[in-house]
């Protein structure tokens, strides 16, 4: 299955755009970095997710998640609306996949921020995604950020911490690395990925379908 396939049906469905899964775990400085790819690249878009968590100060409903109660979130489950879904920290993540579908058809590049365990489900149901894993530079980094927030409880921030190396021992799963040292030096790494993908072969066919049907005679 090509990049611009979903589903299996994408033959019918003509150009679409690409889906970039971008994980990390907490404090890895993922949100970060997403927020600066979709500043300085109107190409991309990034979805937006359901979940049952709560949400954070300064978050809005529609734009960092589409915050819903349980029973909205098991309805929709129940409903086979989730292309994926996950518990984590004892809050529900689920990605629409209606809603996945039409911003990959409206040819926007989409990035999907989702833990490992959405990656994986993602992965097997469109295995022609680009992957990338972020880390911070130490463990050490990782719990400075973590209580920098000041938005968890010390309880929170020790979970996390405590399941944040069983998260990074999925890393090999992903198809790059990116290490959040620093941060510009990071930024700089994900648009090059990004930028190779786009001059993937399956990408400059799609684009150049018409060209190559006149060069090869079947225009």
């Amino acid at each position: 299955m090509s990049k611009k396939e979903f589903a299996g049906n994408a033959s019918d469905q003509g150009i679409r755009g690409d889906l970039y899964i971008i994980a990390a775990p907490s404090g890895g400085g993922k949100t970060s970095l997403v927020s600066a790819l979709l500043a300085a690249d109107p190409r991309l878009a990034l979805f937006v997710s359901h979940t049952t968590r709560m949400p954070r100060m300064g978050e809005e409903d529609g734009r960092q998640y589409h915050f819903v109660g349980t029973n909205t979130f098991r309805k929709l489950l129940d409903q086979g609306a989730f292309l994926e879904h996950a518990t984590v920290f004892g809050n529900s993540y689920g990605t629409h996949a209606g809603a996945l579908e039409l911003q990959l058809e409206q040819e926007f590049d989409v990035i999907l921020e989702i833990d490992w365990q959405g990656a994986a489900q993602v992965r097997k149901k469109f295995p022609g995604c680009c992957s990338i894993f972020i880390l911070p530079p130490s463990y050490e980094v990782l719990r400075q950020r973590l209580s920098r927030r000041a938005q968890d409880s010390e309880e929170v921030i020790n979970r996390r911490m405590r399941d944040a190396q069983a998260e990074i021992s999925h890393w090999a799963e992903f198809d790059y690395l990116v290490i959040n040292e620093d941060f510009e030096t990071a930024l700089l790494e994900m648009k090059t990925i990004m930028d190779c993908t786009r001059q993937g072969r399956n990408h400059q066919q799609d684009q150049h379908a018409l060209l190559l049907a006149e060069l090869l005679g079947n225009g």
